[in-house]
């Protein structure tokens, strides 16, 4: 397959992305304006979605729109993507879930010029998001776009400018954020109870080869011509095919970070969410393929270390892929900490007060039953849970979530529980991570010019 033989589809490997645009060189979508196809959905009006990228994060995008199908009036119209088998399993699995046909589409500009398709949930490569994300809006669509929502800084410019020229309402994939404990735990720190926060920790991890199966097998049934490998592409610089990078593409360097892509992104986005911050001041990382020595060019460990200088508090993640123990999230205030037992979104939370006289070997994890017991320690919990305490994990696929972007949708409100703001914070600060690992230095953000650069802006 040579990379000077592209079709009309292979769009973005010849056309120019930037902040100044991105073009569908002679697409059926392109040549329509998106006023010319939208449809205006009314209060009553069923929702019609479709699904492009049909991989596992899909599944999770289909379970929640037959979550909130009866309440919020969903339907589904359409799945997309590039790898025919793909598109008729999921179509398959569609008839199933719902009880009818949906089309398939392999390019998604033919999708997007669809008359009765209101929204797109994206569930693509890492690196695709905010490319894809942009041509949604533009095309007059909503759109839940997995995050990351991009994996380099001026993608995540332009999707974010698209989304704010239009008219469009989109929900980030961080889906912790709609849950009623998360929403709490913000509530207490904004209301000033545990003092000012000078240092925040997550430790997320697992024990296993993240996103490798050396015995995968989606890789030995695909073939180039059941697909097409430039356009999958999108831009990025063209190799030979290679489905261990169609399939695997969180663990290669040029496709995404990996950890800062997938996990990092939920945490750091949640901090921002906690505490009214948006893209840290300053990030420095480290980390190595220490346990997992496969075909990854990503690292299985990592740590990374911010400052939110006007906030003045610290920020530290952390994660192993070879060792699962003592996931947690801590927010340490002056006045009292909040503790979290368990990893991504886990919703089991306590408020320790200060000034009590704790041991310095306290057992955060065990001891903490008896702090609730004595009255040094309570629950963080609401009525989803009957006020119990609540479990260290939670599925993926949040019906809140959902449900916050279809009201939001009806209402033509922008301003979701994951709006693009809130894509474009995470996304800095997770490319920062990233590019301070594999560059070998501390790394600032520039806030006047928007930029990632190697040295402190001048005071």
């Amino acid at each position: 397959m040579e990379n000077n033989n592209l079709s009309r589809r292979n769009f973005l490997g010849k056309t120019a992305l930037g902040v100044a645009g991105v073009a569908v060189a002679g697409s059926s979508a392109s040549a329509m304006s998106a006023a010319s196809y939208k449809r205006i959905v009314g209060a009553n009006d069923r929702i019609n979605i479709a699904f492009l990228g049909c991989g596992n994060r899909s599944k999770g995008h289909q379970n929640m729109v037959k979550m909130s199908e009866k309440d919020k009036n969903l339907g589904v119209v359409a799945v997309c993507d590039l790898w025919s088998k793909n598109r008729e399993k999921t179509a398959a699995r569609l008839k199933e879930k719902f009880g009818y046909d949906v089309k398939q589409f392999k390019y998604f500009e033919d999708l997007l010029a669809m008359p009765e398709l209101d929204a797109v949930m994206i569930a693509t490569g890492d690196f695709q998001h905010a490319k894809i994300l942009a041509e949604v809006v533009k095309a007059g669509k909503d759109c839940y776009c997995e995050k990351p929502m991009a994996i380099d800084v001026e993608e995540a410019k332009y999707a974010r400018e698209t989304v704010l020229a239009s008219k469009q309402v989109v929900q980030m994939g961080s889906q912790w954020v709609s849950e009623p404990v998360q929403r709490k735990v913000r509530e207490i720190v904004r209301s000033g109870k545990i003092g000012q926060i000078t240092k925040i920790e997550q430790v997320w991890n697992d024990n296993g080869p993240r996103w490798h199966d050396p015995d995968r097998q989606t890789v030995k049934d695909i073939r180039p011509e059941d697909t097409d490998w430039n356009r999958w592409l999108l831009g990025k610089p063209y190799e030979p095919f290679d489905p261990w990078k169609y399939f695997e593409f969180r663990i290669f360097r040029q496709y995404s970070g990996g950890i800062t892509s997938q996990w990092m992104s939920h945490a750091i986005g949640l901090v921002h969410f906690y505490t009214d911050t948006a893209i840290p001041d300053s990030m420095v990382a480290h980390g190595g393929i220490f346990g997992w020595p496969d075909i990854r060019q990503n690292p299985d460990t990592f740590q990374a270390l911010a400052s939110y200088g006007d906030s003045k508090f610290l920020y530290s993640y952390s994660s192993s892929y070879a060792n699962k123990f003592g996931d947690y999230t801590c927010i340490r205030g002056k006045e009292a900490t909040l503790f979290a037992h368990g990893g991504e979104g886990s919703p089991r939370w306590f408020l320790i007060p200060e000034h009590q006289d704790l041991p310095g070997g306290f057992d955060f994890f065990n001891g903490m039953t008896d702090l609730v017991k004595s009255g040094k320690a309570e629950i963080i919990t609401t009525e989803e849970y009957n006020n119990q305490l609540p479990p260290t994990v939670l599925s993926d696929d949040s019906k809140y979530h959902i449900d916050n972007w279809a009201d939001c949708m009806r209402s033509r409100n922008q301003n979701t529980n994951g709006n693009i703001h809130t894509g474009f914070w995470h996304s800095v600060g997770t490319i920062m991570a990233t590019r301070s690992y594999r560059e070998g230095k501390k790394l600032y953000w520039n806030r006047e010019k928007e930029e990632i650069v190697d040295h402190p802006a001048k005071s």
